[in-house]
């Protein structure tokens, strides 16, 4: 017996995926780079051999029907000279190797001595006779109808086992494989791995991103070959094959910034190569840094007081509260390096970011990451926030922003002791006031690090994204969370 082992990798540069129309082959030009799809023959004695050898009689052929090289033996096979060329079949080859004969073609029988001989006329069999021939068979006989009703039952029941059989291994495939569908069902699931609150919440918000993702510039050293096809065929979508659906890139994208899972797991999940998953966190870093930075999300004064809680009535006039936040990071080799991102309130080297909060709870500000040694006060002048604010608002700061004479407004800050022994009656009841109040703008930064790849310190090798990545991070929690306090939600 003479059997045939295969190969099964995914193949993530094809331009289009051929299927092998052999029953029960799911072989894929998608899933494998190994094997080769071959039209039928022109010829058509050789393509009705194909035909009966694959056992598809009365079946359809079109120019996109194709049979897998599994299915040859090697001796059809014409391998290519070089290692772009493609695979050939030779002259006459009929595939012969199915799931049913165990890919395996049984070796001939050896052929007797006397068969051999070009004489050899059996001794022990009797011809049979021509009338004997001629009543063998009936070619004039009709089949009863009965038989005929219940072949064609039988033809229909098969046909609706096939498709049973069928949806239970495309539901089996998709509950084994590591994508959003196999956790659409599970709200907690969908939470732990991208932060939305449930799947509805998750779909809504793709279905905004959507449209845009077609027009997506992806990091690739494929990006020039496939502009170049693109602008060729006259569209605009991607030309160059995606191991991934689009949907599933940003699972994997949000799993990165959620959970904090390291490349090389990802690339275990989702059975793609770890380069890839590094191109499709960089793709969707830049794609949502730029169309979630494009909506304004700073509010006028008008919309702030409109949304304003009843717990600031005591400072009507608050436009925005603000904080600062650190991310630790890894320790540069080069001392000067060190020196400047080392946070001596965190005994640690940080970036460091300012987040405003409008006083409904929702971000109106991010600002850039900064070194970590930078002070609260000039970070808060570097961010760009200054020209943002007017004579009639008011911001609500921690200690370290001294920033009074930076802002055209009034400033709400928790008072000082400055050298004094104790603080007045009132100005402990406004440390306290204020201190209830800015406890939220620490939630709202509670719920951006709720994104694990900020738990963790971050390595340098990416602080070449680590900027669109904390934006993104930021921006999103816009999208992903219910109100801040629940008293603060309006039907």
């Amino acid at each position: 017996m003479a059997s045939r082992k295969f190969k099964y990798q995914r193949r993530e540069d094809s331009s289009s995926t051929d299927h092998c129309c052999v029953p029960l082959c799911v072989a894929s030009s998608k899933f494998n780079s190994v094997l080769s799809f071959h039209t039928f023959p022109v010829d058509e004695e050789t393509r009705r051999k194909w035909i009966h050898s694959i056992r598809r009689e009365r079946f359809n052929i079109t120019s996109h029907t194709r049979v897998c090289s599994r299915h040859f033996i090697s001796d059809d096979l014409i391998e290519p000279s070089t290692p772009k060329g493609r695979r050939l079949l030779r002259k006459g080859a009929v595939p012969t190797l199915f799931q049913w004969n165990g890919y395996s073609v049984a070796e001939p029988r050896r052929t007797g001595v006397w068969q051999r001989r070009e004489d050899y006329t059996p001794v022990d069999e009797d011809p049979v006779p021509m009338d004997a021939q001629h009543l063998e068979h009936d070619y004039c006989s009709v089949p009863e109808p009965a038989a005929v009703d219940n072949a064609l039952n039988q033809t229909e029941d098969l046909r609706k086992e096939v498709d049973r059989l069928r949806r239970q291994v495309e539901e089996l495939s998709v509950s084994q494989r590591f994508c959003l569908g196999r956790f659409a069902a599970s709200d907690d699931d969908v939470r732990f791995y991208t932060r939305f609150m449930t799947y509805s919440h998750l779909i809504a918000f793709w279905k905004l991103i959507e449209p845009a993702s077609h027009n997506m510039i992806r990091v690739s050293r494929a990006r020039a070959r496939a502009t170049t096809i693109r602008s060729e065929a006259g569209t605009t979508g991607s030309a160059w094959g995606q191991s991934l659906q689009p949907i599933d890139e940003f699972f994997l994208f949000m799993v990165h910034l959620s959970v904090g899972l390291k490349q090389r797991d990802l690339a275990h999940r989702f059975n793609i190569h770890q380069s890839t998953v590094s191109r499709i966190i960089t793709t969707w870093a830049n794609f949502l840094y730029t169309v979630l930075g494009s909506v304004r999300i700073w509010m006028s004064e008008e919309e702030v007081k409109a949304h304003l809680p009843n717990e600031f009535q005591d400072y009507p006039d608050t436009q925005v509260v603000i904080d600062c936040t650190e991310l630790r990071c890894q320790t540069p080799s080069s001392l000067l390096l060190q020196s400047e991102v080392f946070s001596t309130y965190k005994s640690h080297c940080t970036f460091k970011g300012l987040i405003g909060m409008a006083p409904h709870g929702a971000i109106t500000f991010v600002s850039s990451l900064y070194a970590g040694s930078v002070s609260d006060k000039e970070l808060f002048k570097q961010s760009g926030i200054v020209s943002l604010l007017k004579h009639g608002m008011a911001i609500m700061v921690d200690k370290g922003f001294l920033v009074d004479d930076c802002v055209p407004c009034k400033v709400y800050r928790p008072a000082y002791l400055s050298k004094r022994e104790q603080m007045s009656a009132d100005e402990v009841r406004e440390t306290q006031s204020i201190a209830r109040l800015r406890v939220h703008v620490e939630r709202l930064i509670r719920r951006v690090k709720q994104h694990k790849l900020f738990d963790t310190v971050i390595p340098l090798s990416i602080t070449g994204s680590i900027n669109q990545l904390y934006t993104v991070a930021c921006l999103l929690v816009n999208y992903q969370n219910g109100p801040l306090v629940k008293a603060w939600a309006k039907d």
